[in-house]
């Protein structure tokens, strides 16, 4: 290889990190920018009669559009970014116009009228999900197959910032008005995502091929990795949004809950890394089988744990399990959209994501959590999740690996 080809390689690397680090910036941004909006919903609905019990119906609902909306929204700018450049700007004028409606929210609270603030959360939730798949659609055209795993790691560690930053978020941000922090969280945001395109435009020789590729059809093995992903992300959360604080507590105090629920984000940021590169070597469907396995471990010794010490680190564990899969997910859903499809498969990768949600905050609605009938089941069942699907997915693994041997 010439001088001139390694440079062209040099660049390119350099071009798809830079982009990975960007996308993980906005994945950070955006996250921060949910929680947001969890954390004023409850006030800003007060502001238009709309009652505390029925928050949880709007952020079902959210979830809800959340799950067709990803998919939907990752076809269309797969077929965008075959056909023109603009992927990029798009997903600028859609952020604008979800962060108009996001900084309405508080200003329409004040003014009483229900029917338009519910307007301005559906709008605002349906073009959110042009910053979940179509941004990942440029990394996987902009990076070459081996790089994928790591650069998954690193887009995924800014989810992973945000998760541990929650908790502070929560705390910091109770007691003000909710217009600044609506105003400079969609600021940012909107910065951001517009300076998109010129980011991805570092890494662009890098996959020109993927414009001639004719799109694949999800079947098979591409939907029971979308099926697992819908198990192994309601095992997380019912894990850790509803079992996590009620682990603590039983050796901690709740003003302590603030620098014990971030153990968890800890685990995930560190072990994505390092498990990219066997994802790099081995598959991303072995990782998150074994990975299922683990965590599943990891929240028996949380449920039997005896001591802080134990609790936190089997909460590290199933993190840094949680981490592994997810790092495996969007690398797998990328190495299939290198045929066409990077679209369709990230898009149903968040969408199971937010169907796991909506299932997670049904069963915290209708209070199963509390009923003696029912509480060992949602204790139990995020095992059961990573055990069955991590198992699933170990089984597919084997037999693609002897498929190919024959």
């Amino acid at each position: 290889m010439s001088a001139i080809e390694l440079s062209a390689d040099e660049e390119e690397e350099t071009g798809a990190s830079r982009l990975g680090l960007y996308l993980a910036f906005l994945q950070l941004v955006f996250t921060l920018l949910w929680t947001t909006y969890v954390i004023f919903l409850p006030k800003l609905a007060a502001g238009v009669g709309i009652r505390p019990s029925s928050v949880i119906i709007i952020l079902m609902m959210d979830q809800a559009i959340f799950t067709v909306t990803d998919t939907a929204m990752g076809i269309a700018a797969n077929r965008i970014a075959r056909l023109t450049k603009w992927l990029g700007p798009l997903i600028g004028l859609l952020t604008a116009l979800s962060c108009a409606a996001f900084v309405a929210l508080p200003f329409v609270a004040a003014t009483g009228m229900p029917a338009v603030f519910i307007a301005l959360i559906v709008t605002w939730a349906i073009t959110s999900s042009a910053l979940r798949a179509p941004p990942l659609i440029l990394l996987g055209q902009h990076a070459a197959k081996p790089r994928v795993p790591f650069l998954a790691a690193l887009v995924l560690l800014g989810y992973g910032v945000a998760g541990a930053l929650v908790p502070y978020l929560g705390v910091v941000l109770r007691d003000y008005d909710a217009r600044l922090p609506f105003i400079i969280s969609s600021a940012v945001l909107l910065l951001t995502a517009l300076g998109l395109s010129r980011v991805a435009d570092l890494g662009q020789g890098a996959k020109q091929v993927q414009a001639a590729v004719k799109p694949v059809r999800l079947s098979g093995l591409p939907m029971l990795f979308i099926a697992a992903m819908v198990i192994l992300a309601l095992g997380y959360q019912l894990h850790f949004s509803i079992n996590s604080e009620a682990f603590y507590l039983r050796f901690a105090k709740p003003a302590d809950l603030q620098w014990l629920m971030p153990v968890f984000w800890i685990g995930f940021n560190i072990a994505m890394f390092p498990a990219s590169v066997i994802v790099k070597h081995r598959g991303a469907v072995i990782v998150m089988g074994i990975a299922g396995l683990l965590g599943a471990a990891a929240i028996v010794i949380a449920e039997i744990a005896g001591a802080l010490n134990v609790l936190i680190v089997a909460q590290f564990i199933a993190g840094a399990a949680w981490g592994c899969m997810m790092m495996s997910a969007i690398s797998a859903a990328l190495w299939i959209g290198m045929r066409g499809a990077e679209g369709k498969v990230t898009g149903l990768v968040f969408s199971a994501l937010a169907l796991a949600t909506v299932a997670r905050m049904a069963a915290v609605a209708g209070g199963l959590q509390k009923l003696p009938d029912y509480a060992p089941l949602v204790r139990w069942a995020p095992v059961a999740c990573w055990l069955v699907a991590g198992t699933g997915l170990l089984v597919i693994a084997a037999a693609r690996v002897q498929g190919n041997r024959r």
